[in-house]
């Protein structure tokens, strides 16, 4: 139940693992020299031109015909800018699109906060279905107040950027983490991510994608961190696949860690391989996945294919050892 929809992107390429900092283009051009070639070309003899015949008002504009790459005079299309860009509606990217890298890099901040509330409202109402499942082992005084402290200082929705959005999950996730650890043990976190896509299933719009709605929703996580990611080519809507060169969840928890927040888990990849597999799931979908690891740090490779129903087909398939990558 996402307050804004996802919306129209423009594509950005990969930042370089080796530098996640900025860094200067190539090709840059001097003023000097570019004054100093202008004046060596002379300029061309004037002639007259005839002026363009008037075209009459009731007739539209002939929309440019592209010319394919390599022919003489071809003017380049302006780079990395899907069809739709700034509109709400699903994006219907080009075939290719499904290759390239950072899709989400450019989601405005308002998309950004309203995926992170419907993240925080997957995971609590989650968690209070899984406590009502539970019968009267709940201690509701406990519930009661773990849930003052999750919606203790909520963030303007109309004013506040979206990591502020961030930090109340990233907090709250923590607390609810802690919460179920603590009482039942860290095999229940399975059933809390099979009660939050439960949730999902409900609340997260399907764009007409196929196997890459789930996948793009998970793209969609990871850019809130500004980790780096690239779509594989797909086959239809029977299948999509998404791999996470360096996920920045990694690095988000140790700066909340250095600033006081008590994590439970030694790895987010505990909880987070069960609630995106789930996701996958309740969206009607196999999932398969496998961690890595290597020089661009932790990450991880995830697929969604159609359930074709044969006798035998397991219902997941998890490649949990990390692969180390050369």
């Amino acid at each position: 139940m996402s307050d804004a929809p996802e919306g129209g992107i423009t594509r950005t390429g990969s930042r370089p693992a080796t530098a996640r900092r900025t860094g200067t283009g190539a090709g840059a051009v001097s003023a000097g020299a570019v004054s100093a070639s202008a004046a060596a070309v002379p300029a061309p003899a004037s002639a007259a031109v005839p002026a363009p015949a008037a075209v009459p008002a009731h007739i539209p504009a002939a929309a440019p015909v592209p010319v394919p790459a390599g022919v003489p005079g071809a003017v380049p299309a302006p780079a990395g800018v899907l069809p739709g860009a700034g509109e709400s509606r699903p994006e219907t990217a080009a075939p290719d699109a499904e290759k390239s890298r950072n899709t989400y890099r450019s989601m405005p901040d308002a998309e950004r906060s309203a995926l992170w509330r419907q993240r925080l409202h997957e995971a609590e109402a989650g968690l209070t279905g899984l406590l009502a499942s539970l019968g009267n082992e709940v201690h509701l005084t406990d519930w009661f107040a773990l849930q003052s402290e999750l919606f203790a200082d909520l963030p303007d929705p109309r004013t506040a950027p979206a990591r502020e959005w961030q930090r109340v999950f990233f907090r709250d996730q923590a607390l609810m983490e802690r919460f179920l650890v603590a009482r039942y043990g860290e095999d229940v976190l399975a059933d809390w991510a099979r009660a939050n896509a439960e949730v999902h299933r409900q609340v997260e719009p399907d764009r007409g994608r196929g196997a890459a709605d789930p996948v793009h929703r998970i793209a969609r996580q990871a850019e809130l961190y500004g980790s780096d990611y690239e779509f594989d080519d797909t086959n239809g809507p029977e299948s999509a696949a998404v791999t996470i060169t360096h996920c920045a969840i990694w690095d988000y928890r140790e700066q909340a860690r250095r600033n006081g927040v008590r994590l439970t888990l030694a790895s987010p990849c505990t909880y987070c391989t069960e609630a995106l597999g789930s996701n996958i799931r309740a969206k009607g979908y196999l999932p398969v996945h496998q961690l890595r690891t290597g020089p661009t740090g932790h990450g991880c490779r995830w697929e969604a294919t159609a359930d074709t129903g044969c006798p035998g087909a397991s219902p997941e398939t998890s490649l949990t050892d990390e692969l180390q990558e050369p």
